[in-house]
């Protein structure tokens, strides 16, 4: 376990370093384009390219990482034959949405949404842009997936570091000239650079060569008996960002609703996309041989570990979001032509996407289990359920009372359901245990801890209002720091006494 935290603690790094820049982006755009419909066609155009990485990308790269371990695998013949269904796969994908394009755009931008033709086209401009992207991006998922079977997680981390600088560099100084669509050369021009840095990565590790091959077998049909269900159980949080967009536009809620919806998750998704994206590219491959060598109490300790850990890290961070969700919009984004009138709409949608933070993640973990299982069926059935009809029902019965924020509840309640239908599922099927009994009361102190964390940030965000944002920014920031390590000092929390103890042994041992 301390090795494997070591590695998941490296990766974070990273990721952290590669999430900021991806953050600096979001940044960018509301300095620049603010709430507008300049910003709305930017993540609009952008929406689909990042679903198919994430969502189409991801699915194939998991199940390649899960078929590439099996004894009865041809490892050389299944490098080409999966790198030849990805490229073919996506293409074609990328294909038909840009010849459709304005067609999706009609859709997206329906009767309920005051579009100009300059507008409209804008959208479209960059949307033909971006697209092409999809198909390096998704090499570049599957690549990843190589290197990460080969230990080398670091380069596919720092692969996203690179694709996330250069997309705002390019973005930033192409905008001066060319406007928005800056942002649709710089996605495609990014992603080339990423991709070459990928590919020269898995050259130097002397592997199986990657080519062309149209032969199908059974493990190419395994293949994809696990894409699809892994998909749409495993992109769970790219088709929330979907639906989200969707129904903005779909319920009438106006220009600036979707920009608002978007700075608002994104902001959401930082903390906990660094966790998780960290957590699963090393676990994943772990998980793999663990099932593979029958390890299963290994495993039954990861599952438990894991979950314990994100609780610890991401509880307290939607505590400390909730309380100063205005201040930190405000901080963040308030600048440029992001005005107050932008900080008013998006803290309340902020606010409710914050209480979902550490569902969404648990849900991303805790599906990693059933794919190990080779059960990629379940999470597809909960997903469904959840995402489509769930969160969907939830979006429309409440957006004549709530507004914009009906987008945030449908996530959220949609999330816990989740959530709770995973760890009961998995519990009866697989007899993955959150805690045994031992740990029972180290989770009454977790939870006693997460209290006392939110009175403080209550106090602190009602009375430590001071007249520069920056000093209640800095200020509150201090005082969750220090509530949260000392309530978990005073009540014992094992893991952060255990992290401790190890960097003071470290300390001392090199003074």
């Amino acid at each position: 376990m301390n090795k494997f935290m070591k590695v998941v603690g490296a990766v974070a790094i990273i990721n952290i370093v590669a999430r900021l820049f991806g953050f600096f982006r979001e940044m960018a755009i509301g300095y620049q384009y603010g709430v507008s419909y300049k910003a709305d066609a930017i993540f609009t155009a952008y929406t689909l390219p990042n679903f198919l990485y994430l969502v189409i990308g991801g699915a194939f790269t998991t199940a390649v990482i899960s078929l590439y371990n099996k004894k009865t695998t041809d490892q050389a013949l299944f490098i080409k034959q999966s790198f030849t269904i990805v490229l073919i796969s996506v293409s074609i994908m990328t294909i038909f949405v840009l010849c459709f394009t304005t067609s999706i755009l009609n859709l997206i931008y329906n009767q309920n949404y005051n579009i100009s033709p300059a507008e409209f086209d804008l959208a479209k401009h960059l949307f033909y842009w971006m697209m092409p992207s999809s198909i390096l991006l998704c090499l570049a998922s599957w690549y990843s997936g190589l290197l990460n079977i080969n230990d080398k997680f670091h380069l596919s981390s720092i692969s996203i570091l690179i694709y996330n600088v250069f997309f705002l560099i390019i973005a930033v100084a192409l905008s001066f000239v060319v406007g928005p669509i800056a942002y649709g050369i710089s996605a495609l021009a990014s992603a080339v650079i990423m991709m070459y840095f990928l590919v020269a990565g898995y050259r130097k590790l002397n592997s199986h060569p990657v080519g062309f091959s149209f032969k199908h077998d059974k493990t190419t049909k395994q293949l994809w008996l696990m894409v699809v269900p892994i998909a749409l159980g495993g992109g769970t949080l790219q088709i929330y960002a979907m639906l989200q967009r969707f129904f903005v536009m779909f319920l009438g809620l106006g220009e600036s609703a979707i920009s608002a919806v978007n700075y608002a998750s994104r902001l959401t998704q930082f903390p906990q996309a660094i966790l998780i994206t960290a957590v699963t590219t090393v676990i994943y491959p772990i998980l793999s041989k663990k099932e593979a060598e029958n390890d299963y109490e290994s495993i039954k300790n990861l599952y438990s570990k894991g979950l314990h850990y994100l609780l610890l890290l991401l509880i307290p961070v939607s505590i400390y979001s909730f309380f100063n969700a205005e201040n930190i919009i405000q901080v963040v984004f308030e600048r440029g032509k992001f005005t107050a009138e932008g900080t008013m709409i998006t803290t309340p949608v902020f606010q409710i996407f914050v209480l979902s933070m550490f569902f969404l993640a648990a849900n991303t973990y805790i599906t990693r289990f059933y794919y190990a299982k080779a059960d990629s069926m379940s999470p597809v059935v909960f997903s469904l359920i959840n995402v489509f009809v769930i969160n969907i029902l939830v979006m429309y019965l409440m957006a004549d009372s709530t507004g914009v924020n009906a987008i945030a509840w449908g996530t959220l309640i949609s999330s816990i359901i989740n959530t709770i239908m995973l760890i009961v599922y998995a519990r009866y099927k697989y007899d993955l245990k959150l805690s045994s009994n031992k740990r029972r009361t180290d989770i009454f102190k977790t939870i006693v801890a997460f209290i006392l964390i939110a009175i403080v940030m209550y106090f602190s965000s009602t009375y430590l209002e001071f007249g520069n944002k920056w000093i209640t920014f800095v200020v509150g920031l201090i005082v969750f720091t220090f509530i949260t390590l000392g309530s978990y000092l005073l009540f014992g929390i094992k893991e952060v006494k255990d992290y401790l103890f190890t960097i003071k042994n470290k300390i001392f041992k090199t003074s």
